[in-house]
């Protein structure tokens, strides 16, 4: 029950009772007269009239404009807390309504403004440093990986030194993809990514992704199906949406079972080009899917350090779908299924032309 509705609850009930009150004095005060009055049905008749035609209309009146003047009242708290509601991390520069009157909700309006600005540089301070970080190592890291390339090319190393060579160029490699991603995903935080949106045969990229998905899958011995392939047009930049499908497709081979099976299909839904992908693995356990969308969250802790990688391709997945106005999701039953839903808006033929 909002504040409103008890405040006007408390309202007309005091209103009543004050109305009950009223009257019980009144009837007592008749009664005492009773003796008095030549004809107490007129009397009867009077009171009767008088409490139709002004009590009742008085007291629905009091509740009607007590109503409203609630309504006035709290409609500052309620533009207040929609506004807070809708603030995130891309729109703490939004300001929060104020009614600037200086009564203490705009004092506390003031505050939470205040309050977003100090979060807004503080993510700022992030992401700058993240920014930052990761493009100063890129360099040294380059450096590393050219540097084992030429050992390895060496002939006069030993096989055991070949072996830690090529295991220190892998971890390089690997570190270096987590700086790729770190970029990424602090350039898209900071709007530095512009996307070439333009309408898209969506169908031709899921068919590749199908190709290379298949390749993948080829060392576990896994059975890839592309069920369905509808020939859908999105409005889209191809070279991001190439490393979504790539993104999913490597989760799906590497999250998977030996034999198992993965499998792909795009069709039309409710005006939406809709991409399923489908696994069979460990799947994913209910605490965890709230969080696998979070930047290095790897899941189950038994799995994540047999299987490569550094949790942050789904989130690099949710930035694409979201940059393209879209929607992600994922379901898991553990020990059987685990699909990835990307849904993205149907060109038209008229917006295509």
């Amino acid at each position: 029950m909002t504040i409103r509705t008890r405040m006007t609850l408390w309202y007309s009930g005091v209103l009543l009772l004050s109305a009950f009150v009223v009257a019980a004095l009144c009837f007592k005060e008749l009664h005492e007269q009773h003796d008095q009055i030549e004809d107490p049905a007129d009397t009867s008749e009077d009171i009767i009239s008088l409490l139709a035609w002004v009590g009742l209309p008085a007291i629905l009146l009091s509740i009607g404009g007590g109503w409203w003047l609630m309504r006035k009242a709290f409609a500052p708290v309620t533009a207040l807390s929609r506004a807070a509601a809708a603030l995130n991390e891309r729109t703490l520069k939004q300001s929060l309504p104020r009614t600037l009157n200086g009564d203490e909700l705009d004092q506390l309006a003031e505050v939470l403004n205040a309050m977003t600005a100090r979060l807004d540089d503080s993510f700022k301070r992030i992401r700058d440093f993240t920014l930052h970080a990761s493009h100063e190592l890129k360099t040294p890291l380059t450096i590393l990986c050219g540097e084992a390339e030429t050992e390895l090319r060496d002939d006069n190393i030993t096989s055991t030194q070949r072996e830690r060579v090529a295991s220190r160029l892998d971890e390089l490699r690997r570190l270096a993809r987590i700086v790729d991603g770190l970029t990424l995903l602090a350039k898209a935080d900071a709007g530095l990514i512009s996307l070439t949106l333009k309408p898209l045969a969506v169908a031709d990229l899921v068919r590749d992704s199908f190709a290379d998905t298949k390749l993948l899958g080829q060392a576990s011995g896994l059975t890839v199906e592309l069920t369905a392939c509808e020939e859908l047009t999105v409005r889209g930049d191809a070279h991001r949406l190439r490393q979504l499908l790539l993104n999913l497709a490597d989760n799906a081979v590497k999250y998977n079972q030996p034999g198992g099976a993965v499998t792909m299909g795009l069709r039309r839904t409710d005006g939406f080009a809709q991409f399923t992908i489908t696994n069979t693995g460990p799947g994913i356990g209910l605490e965890s899917l709230p969080r696998v969308f979070d930047r290095f969250y790897r899941g189950d802790p038994a799995h994540s350090h047999s299987v490569e990688g550094c949790g942050l391709g789904l989130s690099i997945a949710r930035w694409i779908v979201s940059a393209h106005n879209g929607d992600i999701r994922i379901t898991s039953v553990p020990s059987k299924l685990t699909t990835v839903t990307v849904q993205l808006p149907i060109v038209r033929e008229n917006q295509s032309a």
